[in-house]
């Protein structure tokens, strides 16, 4: 089975497809044909997922899947959210995103924050959503190299680890996306 993931992202894909361990075939909407980006106007990351999900289904007419990932800091009333990829600005990098959260929790004892994964899948033509939840907290400096996003300043919950000082295959033990890949490909298994 062939599944067209709705994104460029090449950190997300090598995550999917090491989660998924070949028992379906991921490949990239650029794998697929398309090199441009899908606007993310929703307010919210299921909106988000569901609107990528629709685009790369209108061209292709494939079975395929978007996902939408934030990080939600209590602290901060739930940012980044849906903002998380842009939060410092709109051609920001990792690295800033992850400075401008630090700045913003200068001083703030209450660290707690979760990541959350929304995957909105189109399968013969119907509708699916999966969701998966990692809770923690934000460290006060980046630590790890590893990973991508927030993973240098985010410490899962039970652990003492970053997801950034965390093999890849730490990581997908009990990420968010993990959980949320998790519950698509049983879906899919059992198709």
């Amino acid at each position: 089975m062939k599944l067209i993931f709705a994104s460029g992202n090449k950190h997300k894909l090598s995550e999917l497809q090491a989660k998924v361990k070949g028992r379906f075939s991921i490949i990239s909407m650029r794998e697929a044909g398309f090199k441009g980006e899908i606007e993310e106007p929703g307010q919210s990351l299921e909106e988000n997922a569901k609107i990528k999900a629709e685009f790369i289904h209108s061209l292709f007419h494939e079975n395929c899947f978007a996902d939408d990932s934030g990080l939600e800091i209590d602290a901060l009333n739930g940012e980044p959210g849906v903002y998380s990829a842009r939060y410092a600005g709109e051609s920001c990098s990792f690295a800033e995103n992850n400075e401008k959260v630090l700045k913003n929790l200068e001083g703030i004892e209450n660290r707690r924050a979760r990541f959350r994964t929304v995957i909105h899948l189109i399968y013969k033509n119907e509708h699916h959503e999966f969701i998966g939840e990692v809770e923690g907290k934000i460290t006060e400096t980046n630590r790890g190299f590893d990973g991508f996003g927030y993973d240098p300043i985010f410490i899962p919950k039970g652990y003492t680890k970053t997801f950034a000082e965390m093999t890849l295959e730490e990581k997908n033990q009990i990420s968010h996306r993990a959980k949320a890949v998790q519950q698509l490909s049983d879906f899919l298994m059992a198709r």
